[in-house]
């Protein structure tokens, strides 16, 4: 990270947290005070798919997918210690650890206890990519996992929640629920909410890199998007919040008793994976990625697929929607925790980056 990215940390640092708060609150203030805000929102939904929300997720990633040195990508995974800790983290211990929260504390409101273990099966494959950019992640790394974990979501999600919801609950003397959810729904929710912005990105790097030179490419064009992200992530925040602004206010003590599991689960993942990640011996940008990658979840694919499963208005689909609602300011948060990781326990490598003089 050279100066000039550092000082755009140091500003986003400052605001952002500020800008996130006030349009989660004006997306509670439209849901709430305004009639008819969900309805309209929800009058642009294909199947499962919300189109603002898509097209706010698909803005967002693309500046972050377009800085992939996607000619690298080779390397990424030479470092076998990593991806065996990613996909351990991914998951064993994430889908375990949010089964264990869920039925801890939900266990007596078996719709919302079926939406926290839906989140904690979807391995995050969209959001992410903004908190590691905004953290100083490794993008190849970011990249890598995230389609990583987007081959694993087609193949194993559906037997994932057949045990985690179908099976587990029922042995635990549990009520268990049957979710049929094909491959090729997932593949879809993957392929909107990664694919097109991934194959933006790549498109745009390849062939602007052949019309002009890499130093305008990375110097200039990059940092003209990159205002697009953060403009299109709060456009996101505002209109997940506008659509359940009613709840939130009319239920307060269900959101609560939601977002204390989720609380717990994005803090204890975070800290797990970076301790861990440094202890195996990666940097701070592979650190760093192994953590945010570990910490967030696919919000997009557990409210679809609660939606499509059990209905809009189902607790299950409330508890998925609760999940982003949590996970905006808490990975923001960590955001700010990872920097000021960097600075303690990779004070060398931190200070050679940022051409600080080594005393």
């Amino acid at each position: 990270m050279n100066d000039t990215a550092g000082r755009r940390l140091s500003f986003l640092d400052r605001f952002l947290t500020l800008w996130i708060f006030s349009a989660m609150a004006l997306g509670v203030g439209f849901g709430y005070f305004i009639p008819g805000t969900e309805e309209f929102i929800n009058q642009f939904q294909v199947g499962t798919t919300n189109i603002p929300i898509a097209i706010g997720l698909i803005l967002m990633m693309y500046p972050p997918l377009a800085k992939v040195k996607y000619e690298e990508l080779r390397e990424v995974f030479r470092n076998k210690k990593i991806l065996l800790l990613s996909l351990l983290q991914n998951w064993v211990i994430g889908p375990i650890l949010m089964f264990l929260l869920a039925i801890t504390f939900l266990s007596g409101y078996p719709e919302y206890m079926v939406g926290l273990i839906m989140i904690g099966l979807a391995r995050c494959i969209a959001m992410v990519i903004v908190w590691n950019d905004l953290a100083c992640g490794d993008t190849e790394y970011a990249a890598g996992l995230v389609a990583f974990n987007s081959i694993f979501q087609v193949l194993f999600f559906s037997l994932y929640a057949y045990v985690f919801i179908t099976v587990l609950p029922s042995w635990l003397g549990l009520k268990g629920v049957v979710v049929n959810i094909t491959m090729g729904q997932i593949a879809e929710s993957v392929f909107i909410y990664l694919g097109i912005p991934f194959l933006a990105g790549m498109i745009t790097r390849f062939s602007l890199l052949k019309i002009k030179s890499r130093e305008w490419y990375e110097k200039v064009f990059i940092r003209r998007i990159s205002p697009i992200t953060l403009i299109f992530l709060l456009f996101t925040i505002l209109v997940m919040f506008s659509l359940k602004g009613n709840y939130i206010v009319r239920l307060p003590l269900d959101v609560i008793r939601i977002a204390i599991p989720l609380l717990i689960y994005f803090v204890v993942m975070f800290l797990v994976s970076f301790y861990l990640g440094k202890k195996i011996g990666a940097d701070y940008p592979k650190t760093a990625t192994l953590s945010f990658t570990a910490a967030s979840n696919n919000f997009e694919l557990a409210i679809a697929v609660a939606v499509a499963v059990f209905g809009i208005n189902s607790g299950a689909a409330f508890a998925a929607v609760i999940g982003p609602l949590v996970e905006v300011p808490v990975l923001i948060g960590l955001v700010n925790v990872a920097l000021y990781f960097q600075k303690k326990y990779f004070s060398v490598e931190f200070r050679r980056v940022n051409n600080v003089k080594l005393p």
